[in-house]
């Protein structure tokens, strides 16, 4: 960075001197070598001091298994120590650039569970082997303190190191292309690899297919930048084929322009523009899938022993895991694309952790452990039954949420956070001031203003009428697809809308719940649902509005340590 900054400072000076009349002579030979001496001298001094650092810091940077936690040692000068007990370890993930790949590093990243203030600790730079092995002691002993804890007898009394266990049978494995290559990638391991660690054995594991990997990458958010531009483009069209003659009656300088830039582009140069900028928006979407069923190469979940892994990334590869017993819910997302083709994302709600380092940052990493990004609805209970049994018992009826809701929903989409009526309001505004600003002047410029403000009031208004059909339809849609439902060890909640979102959480994972009401609810006989559980960053409460006052009541009672449980 040092070196481009000087490079280009001095480059737009000479530059600018030689732009001023100034030549460089024989005599300004010395002094220019004197300057490029003096920053190849810095460049170096900087390089090479950054590296001793680096080569310093890296000798200082080093980690302990001790009998009961994990310790961390790092720092030349402020000296910091880490320590991880064994039950705190929630999950063991690794993160690996391309860079890393190539020399057979990862980075290594500990989750704890240490209620609001998760934190994960990072190890950097780990040779791959050494952190496969890593992973596989940590979660041993692990499980060596929770069945010391348990009151267990462990043979020895000793704790013990985790042993290789055989690759058992998996399940439904499907495959796409890029696993391939994914494959030969895990297997040449980089430079410092090392040899490959197994740790433990498999009992479920499933890909992607190739028709799950292509939707995955079309179905991104790219997609929905290219509808907006081609609605943009046409309001832009329209406009274009209309201004010419305007601009030609009311203002002859901008005329002639307009008409020496259409027969210099061939005829229509806004259609052209448009073209263009649409075919731009179209290839960035491609792009954006490509690299979207680039990230998602090698895609495999699996269950093994009691914990849940996920890895994926044919350039940059990244992996994840956590125990059973940290999952928090269940979500199964239907966004607008996905929810008209049949498929969903499947994801896990677990207790995440910020960087360390970082501050908390509360409801900005709610995504979870993402099993499935791109499945069939009609597989979901085959997935969940291989790799969480323990969630096989949710329940499968619901129950709606109020009738009245459906009107208080319309209210509330349409109108009160209705994006269409708000854009008519300002529409409004805006055309009542132009008119009444500039209606009564005769000049030639005033009328073209006035006019234009009226015929993109008319374009304005027709917007607002989609966006508030959207938002009503949207409105029903939630009403339809909205409910909750809970029987003995398990709780379900529905959101609908053009995006549907199911949570599926048992009841010991509740850390609190509670009904909300305001007086337009009271009066209509409603009530909103809110649910805590620990996933996330610091907790995620989960929402219904508007379930009936009476089946709010009952699920308080079965909210209760002692409440009525329902079969």
């Amino acid at each position: 960075m040092v070196l481009v900054i000087m490079f280009f400072s001095g480059f737009s000076a000479i530059v600018g001197a030689l732009a001023d009349g100034e030549s460089i002579t024989r005599g300004d030979l010395p002094m220019l070598i004197f300057i490029i001496g003096g920053v190849v001298l810095v460049f170096v001094l900087v390089v090479g001091l950054t590296a001793a650092y680096q080569v310093v810091a890296y000798k200082h940077l080093y980690y302990e298994l001790g009998p009961e936690e994990f310790n961390l040692f790092r720092g030349i000068f402020n000296k910091k120590r880490v320590h991880v007990p064994y039950q705190r370890i929630q999950s063991v993930d690794q993160r690996v650039t391309l860079l890393q790949r190539i020399f057979g590093v990862c980075t290594v990243s500990i989750d704890t569970a240490g209620g609001a203030s998760n934190k994960a600790v990072t190890v950097p730079y780990v040779q791959k082997t050494k952190a496969e092995e890593l992973r596989r002691e940590l979660f041993a002993r692990k499980q060596y303190q929770a069945a010391v804890q348990s009151g267990i007898a462990v043979q020895g009394g000793s704790v013990p190191t985790a042993t290789a266990a055989a690759h058992a049978g998996a399940g439904a494995a499907d495959g796409n292309v890029l696993d391939a290559p994914a494959e030969i990638w895990q297997d040449v391991r980089g430079v410092f690899g090392g040899a490959a660690v197994d740790t433990g054995r498999v009992t479920f594991e499933y890909g992607m297919s190739n028709k799950e990997l292509v939707f995955t990458g079309l179905s991104n958010n790219t997609a929905f930048i290219v509808v907006v531009l081609g609605i943009f483009g046409a309001v832009a069209q329209f406009a274009g084929e209309i201004a010419p003659l305007l601009f030609g009656a009311f203002e002859p300088m901008v005329g002639n322009v307009t008409t020496f830039g259409a027969r210099l582009f061939g005829g229509n140069i806004v259609a052209a523009g448009i073209a263009a900028f649409v075919v731009a928006a179209v290839v960035l979407w491609l792009l954006s899938a490509v690299g979207t069923c680039i990230s998602y190469g090698g895609f495999r979940a699996c269950r093994r022993s009691n914990r849940i892994e996920v890895e994926h990334g044919l350039l940059q590869h990244r992996f994840q895991g956590v125990d059973v017993d940290r999952v928090q819910s269940v979500v199964v997302k239907q966004g607008f694309v996905r929810r008209l083709l049949g498929y969903c994302e499947l994801s896990l709600g677990k207790i995440d952790a910020a960087e360390e380092g970082q501050e908390q940052q509360n409801g900005l990493n709610q995504q979870g452990l993402v099993i499935h990004p791109f499945v069939k609805l009609s597989r979901v209970p085959e997935i969940l039954a291989g790799i969480i049994p323990e969630f096989s018992d949710v329940p499968a009826e619901n129950t709606p949420v109020a009738r009245v809701a459906l009107r208080r929903a319309l209210i509330r989409r349409c109108i009160l956070q209705g994006s269409g009526f708000w854009l008519a309001v300002v529409v409004i505004v805006a055309q009542i001031s132009i008119n009444a600003l500039m209606g009564s002047s005769s000049s030639s410029e005033d009328v073209f203003v006035v006019w234009l403000a009226n015929m993109g009031a008319i374009i304005g208004y027709a917007l607002c009428l989609v966006l508030f059909a959207l938002d009503a339809v949207g409105a029903v849609l939630w009403y339809r697809g909205s409910g909750f439902a809970y029987n003995r060890r398990f709780m379900q909640v529905s959101n609908g809308g053009f995006s549907r979102e199911t949570i599926s959480f048992p009841r010991k994972k509740i850390q609190f719940g509670y009904t909300k009401t305001n007086p337009f609810q009271r009066r209509a006989g409603t009530a909103t649902i809110n649910v805590r559980t620990a996933a996330g960053i610091g907790g995620t409460t989960i929402r219904l509005i508007d379930a009936r006052e009476e089946d709010a009541a009952a699920w308080l009672e079965w909210i209760k340590p002692r409440g009525t449980m329902i079969e």
